[in-house]
């Protein structure tokens, strides 16, 4: 009985972050003739091109981003050239680029109105359209190949990094050419690595709403703001949520399977970073191509979309508005730093738990804790304003709307959801890297509980807790969907403002936040590729 008291915290967390999938499972419930009639009409009217565009998408930009991840992963792994070792932490960089961000920076240069399109049309002599539209699903690919690709590039470049050189090295010794090492050795080799990247990448590519919003693409996420929002359909919205809901399912699961591949892989290479093989020496125009394959995609994904958006913000600057934009920075600073502050602390708690009492309920919790950053934000605020719908409908004097959606428990209760798996994953890595033996020792010398945590575990997390607060941070900063629907009134955050003024066609305005949101995106970057510098 003691135990499961003990327990009863860690249950009513799990309860609390698993609220909005719990949920979207007990709509289902009122599966009624109106929500019959519901779902008959969005099969015959919306529903198809939903399905049908959500897939053509996923299928683009899943080519997208394993053909570049992997080329530039292949060219900085298993070659030598000319800044190679610049591009192995350069090609990071689109991470730090907010996929709406690079959206709104093409369409601001490439539009019809665009510098690009009025200078070719005053110096050529040209009229209407030079360029097609590119708000649309193949612009919307482009954007999230350069955007995302970077997922795929890193898990191919530390598969490749374990092994790949010496089993290249073993089969030029016995005399396979260049392109079939590649083919048959570090290729397959990478597969499992590719087949992660793809899918984290689908995983954002469906929970974002900004690019496919602004560039008109009719997906699930877009559907289900629409259902809400526009049609004032619950009903239709939860169950697109649900929809959508199973296929990110069906992602994390063929992710999970790839990354136990990828161990097993790894396991098996015992003498992974040895220096028996070097990377292979390209000299002239190979040398020429795997640089321009490695700068391409940086080009694409950070460096012309920071430079299309530099130019309005200079060309604006006396206008810009900078009161408002202390305030909308104050505003995102503040629910960021309240939602790192609030997820390490659970994540702390969480990996304390799975330390202290290692058991079966600690680690589903853990498991269920896990799985929040997968939900897409779109789903996570219908599975929170449900319940809040069915409570008013049985108590309608009931408070509990008023403090979901006009101040900032909603917000920052969807941030735990989505972000708490994000903090876990960085304070469970500390503790990997403490001995269970400290713990032994400090028990035999009576120090147990909170005084273990405090007095031994805590000043060996530091760097972990802080690595963990400050990813929480920035993801807090960049998020758009939720904050979208349930930000306190008049608390705008940056993200939100560069959605509304880019969907008011105020680029140059939108600008100033979206270039804030990239700089604050660079500094996990810029820790990780020295991270990647340190271990290599």
């Amino acid at each position: 009985m003691l135990r499961w008291l003990a327990l009863a915290p860690l249950i009513l967390l799990a309860c609390v972050l698993t609220l909005p999938v719990l949920s979207l499972g007990g709509s289902w419930f009122q599966f009624d003739a109106a929500a019959r009639d519901v779902l008959g009409q969005m099969a015959q009217t919306v529903l198809p091109e939903y399905v049908l565009t959500t897939v053509a998408l996923c299928v683009a930009v899943a080519v997208g981003v394993a053909v570049v991840g992997m080329l530039t992963a292949s060219a900085v792994t298993l070659f030598e050239f000319p800044g190679r070792r610049f591009f192995e932490w350069a090609l990071l960089l689109p991470l730090a680029m907010p996929a709406y961000v690079v959206a709104y920076a093409y369409t601001d240069f490439l539009q019809f109105s665009g510098p690009l399109q009025v200078w070719m049309r005053q110096s050529f002599g040209l009229s209407g359209r030079v360029f097609p539209e590119i708000r649309n699903t193949p612009g919307a690919v482009w954007v999230f190949t350069f955007s995302l690709y970077p997922y795929v590039y890193l898990l191919a470049r530390t598969a490749l990094a374990e092994r790949a050189s010496q089993l290249m090295e073993a089969a030029r010794l016995l005399g396979a050419p260049l392109a079939r090492r590649i083919r048959e050795v570090a290729l397959p080799l990478a597969r499992p690595a590719v087949a992660a990247g793809v899918a984290l990448a689908l995983m954002e590519t469906l929970a974002d709403f900004g690019v496919v919003s602004y560039f008109g693409v009719q997906t699930f996420t877009a559907g289900i703001y629409k259902a809400w929002l526009a049609m004032d359909n619950r009903l239709a919205a939860a169950q697109l949520a649900t929809m959508l809901l199973a296929v990110v399912a069906l992602l994390l699961w063929l992710e999970h399977r790839a990354q136990h591949r990828m161990r097993f892989s790894t396991l098996r290479g015992q003498r992974a970073g040895s220096n028996e093989a070097q990377p292979s020496q390209l000299r002239g125009a190979r040398a020429g191509l795997a640089i321009a394959l490695c700068a391409l995609p940086i080009a694409f994904g950070f460096v012309l979309p920071v430079l299309f958006m530099l130019r309005p913000l200079i060309g604006g600057w006396d206008e810009l508005p900078w009161t408002s934009f202390v305030q909308w920075s104050r505003n995102s600073v503040w629910l960021a730093g309240l939602s790192a502050a609030l997820a390490t602390a659970i994540a702390l708690a969480l990996a304390f738990s799975v330390r202290a009492r290692p058991g079966k309920v600690t680690r589903g919790v853990v498991q269920l804790a896990s799985l929040g950053y997968a939900v897409p934000g779109a789903v996570i605020v219908v599975g929170l304003l449900l319940p809040v719908g069915w409570l008013q409908a049985v108590k309608p004097d009931t408070s509990v709307g008023y403090f979901v959606t006009a101040t900032a428990l909603g917000i920052v209760w969807a941030y735990m959801v989505r972000f708490t798996a994000v903090a876990l994953q960085s304070v469970q890595s500390g503790y990997a890297r403490i001995p269970g033996s400290l713990d032994d020792s400090a028990r035999m010398l009576g120090t147990t509980g909170v005084g273990l945590a405090a007095r031994v575990h805590w000043p060996l997390l530091k760097r972990s807790t802080a690595a963990a607060a400050l990813l929480v941070f920035v993801d807090v900063m960049k998020e758009l969907p939720a904050t979208l629907v349930l930000r306190p009134f008049n608390s705008d955050t940056l993200a939100v403002v560069t959605y509304q003024l880019a969907r008011d066609e105020r680029l140059g305005e939108a600008a100033l936040p979206a270039l804030t949101l990239v700089l604050v995106g660079l500094v996990p970057v810029i820790l990780l590729s020295r991270t990647l510098r340190t271990k290599a």
